[in-house]
């Protein structure tokens, strides 16, 4: 299961109940995506909430694929948003503290920590490929990324 299946939306009820329509939890669920991307109801948001909620729009939705937004941008955006929290130093408790701030959606700790390992994981096995390959430059860069990932 991909992480963007386990971020929710915080508030989820209190956000259903001034757009007058219900939504999945899931952020990244289809009917979800619907709201934000098409932009119905958002007026009757708070202003803060739909500050927020038009940041995640704006941030993770915005792609030029005749799909979307069920191209798989938005949650490989998402993704890559949360790498580089990540990279920034952030442990799985601060980056939950952080997506929560900046766009009003959540997750476990447990999940993003469980995220971080497989991506570490993944990375040792591409090195590992790189190093079969002889090809040191991509070992060196992808053991870069990997130290960046696991510190």
């Amino acid at each position: 299961m991909a992480i963007t299946d386990k971020i929710y939306v915080k508030n989820h009820r209190q956000l259903s109940s001034q757009l007058e329509t219900n939504i999945p939890k899931g952020a990244f669920k289809g009917a979800t995506l619907d709201v934000l991307f098409q932009g119905q109801g958002l007026e009757k948001l708070d202003d803060a909430t739909r500050d927020r909620v038009l940041d995640f729009a704006t941030d993770f939705l915005d792609c030029d694929c005749d799909n979307n937004p069920y191209c798989g941008c938005p949650e490989r955006k998402f993704v890559r948003y949360l790498l580089e929290l990540r990279a920034q130093g952030l442990g799985p408790d601060a980056i939950v503290d952080v997506m929560s701030d900046d766009y009003m959606v959540y997750a476990y700790s447990g999940d993003v920590l469980s995220f971080l390992d497989s991506g570490v994981r993944t990375l040792e096995a591409a090195e590992g490929l790189a190093r079969v390959e002889g090809d040191g430059e991509a070992e060196e860069e992808i053991r870069r990324v990997k130290r960046e990932l696991s510190r």
